[in-house]
């Protein structure tokens, strides 16, 4: 053993085998099942699903890993909410193991194992998204496992590790490009710190090599498609329905999304990392998460991007309480333990479909309508996006049926069924087989793609449209029926127009529909 190498951390058999982690892990994952049926299926669910059934390398606006786990959820569980929410369950309680763990190995005690586990169950943030059977329930789980990673290469002394990490930034491009950010950082907190050494390892091109096996049949996807995820971003980012936030506001919505009584134990963390003499083989894990948060921060992303880097703060943070209370100020702990569970208590409610529509209208209320998550600038509804997302897409469907049904049998076979958005398309497609619909197409994500299939465009049930645009290009556009849930987004009320006769015919128009 050279001079220079760390000690990994002496633990008792109790903090080994911390039941009270398991108990907290247990708790998150039937947290989320227990709810997983109380409202309906969400927007980008229905998405993935759809995506499931055109399995591919790529897609417009995400990697192929969550259509693959989606796919494997419908032929092994089947299509019902429980589940498909199953896996992001399950991934909420690994996240609480790892987030553990990370503590233990930086040097924390049973009590900071504990708090830094028991930090992720009142996250608004992760009951929102470990919610729902999408990327965003396992982004934060390959982060935190990564820089687990990177935090035991470091107290073993063992390059090996590096396989590891490359194994998960690999897996973690073919969930979200996003952590790609986090590859960034890892390298340039390395590079602060006399830990740079083991930037030096042939492990590191074994582990770069590994990396880019398995991200590239996505980037060769991507490549041929002249990299369309660019364009969506470029997109979306021009459309207005983004929340751009300045530096301060940014920084208060973390505050927010990740529980205004949790801020504190973050910044105590990452300050620990980044100061603390004890921290100092770890310092490299304090330059990377603060580079994650300033980049982020720098380029206006979504006030949700950050949450993966949440785990090793909390860790972080765990020590330093624990530190701290040793002694003196032993009563600090039960205390702020019973203050974490009742902000989380009284959260929830807010953020999971925990209470019946009614009664959850009621709660906001007595909260003057305070949403501790927004994710897109929309007008408001009566509920927040993320539960209005999961109403009204059979209603659409059923009312779509009763507009089909209107149309001679003789022309059904050539009637395609256009929506203006993913959403509206990946519901009928979902719900449509239980009313006789055939499959939809649309000009918009990946459903562009896919494209018109036969249709010509001389009989369409449009979904999602004003009318306008329709007028310039079909002989005849006529209101045959409505769309209207009281819960869903007011953008999701509409009427749907039967047009007829497109000029020019929809194979020649599909290239110019393109909304991505």
């Amino acid at each position: 053993m050279q001079p220079d190498e760390i000690n990994p951390p002496q633990h008792s058999s109790a903090e080994k085998h911390n039941s009270l982690v398991w108990i907290l892990a247990v708790s998150a994952v039937l947290l989320h099942l227990l709810t997983a049926n109380r409202y309906g299926i969400f927007r980008d669910e229905l998405y993935y699903i759809a995506c499931a059934r055109h399995l591919a390398f790529g897609y417009v606006d995400h990697p192929p890993l969550i259509a693959l786990t989606t796919w494997a959820v419908l032929h092994s569980l089947g299509s019902s909410l429980l589940a498909l929410r199953l896996l992001p369950a399950l991934a909420s309680g690994a996240l609480v193991c790892i987030t553990a763990q990370i503590s233990r190995d930086l040097g924390g005690g049973r009590f900071a194992q504990t708090l830094a586990a028991l930090a992720i169950l009142p996250v608004p943030i992760y009951l929102i998204l470990d919610h729902w059977l999408t990327m965003n329930a396992f982004e934060p789980l390959l982060w935190s496992a990564a820089l687990w990673a990177a935090i035991r290469l470091v107290q073993r002394q063992k390059p090996c590790y590096w396989i590891v990490i490359g194994a998960l930034i690999g897996l973690g491009l073919e969930n979200k490009y996003s952590i790609a950010l986090l590859a960034v950082a890892l390298v340039l907190g390395l590079l602060l710190t006399p830990e740079r050494r083991w930037l030096k390892s042939w492990w590191v091109a074994a582990a770069v090599a590994l990396a880019l096996v398995l991200f590239l049949p996505n980037l060769l996807w991507l490549a041929h498609h002249n990299f369309p995820f660019l364009e969506f971003e470029r997109n979306s980012r021009a459309s207005g329905s983004r929340i751009l936030r300045g530096p301060i506001s940014f920084l208060a919505d973390q505050a927010l999304i990740m529980n205004p009584l949790l801020a504190p134990l973050a910044l105590a963390g990452i300050l620990w990392l980044l100061r603390a003499k004890s921290a100092r083989p770890f310092r490299f894990a304090g330059w990377a998460a603060l580079f994650v948060i300033t980049s982020l921060l720098a380029i206006q992303a979504k006030n949700y991007y950050v949450t993966p880097i949440y785990p090793i703060l909390f860790a972080a943070g765990a020590i330093t309480f624990e530190r701290i209370t040793a002694v003196n100020f032993r009563w600090a702990r039960p205390m702020y333990v019973s203050l974490a569970l009742i902000s989380g208590l009284a959260l929830a409610p807010l953020v999971m479909p925990i209470l019946s529509v009614p009664r959850f209208l009621a709660y906001q209320r007595a909260w003057h309508g305070f949403t501790p998550v927004r994710f897109e600038a929309l007008p408001a509804d009566p509920l927040p996006q993320y539960f209005s997302d999961e109403f009204g897409w059979e209603d659409m469907a059923r009312s779509t049926a009763q507009a089909y049904a209107q149309i001679p049998q003789p022309e059904r076979a050539h009637t395609a069924i256009f929506a203006n958005n993913y959403g509206e398309a990946a519901a009928i497609d979902f719900f449509g087989p239980r009313y006789g619909l055939p499959p939809s197409i649309s000009k918009n994500e990946t459903y562009w793609l896919w494209g018109p299939r036969n249709y010509t465009g001389a009989t369409v049930p449009v979904l999602g449209s004003n009318g306008k645009g329709d007028r310039r290009h079909f002989k005849s556009v006529d209101p045959v029926g409505r769309v209207e849930n009281p819960y869903n987004r007011a953008n999701e009320h509409f009427q749907i127009f039967l047009c007829r006769d497109l000029s020019p015919d929809l194979q020649t128009l599909w290239p110019q529909l393109k909304a991505w």
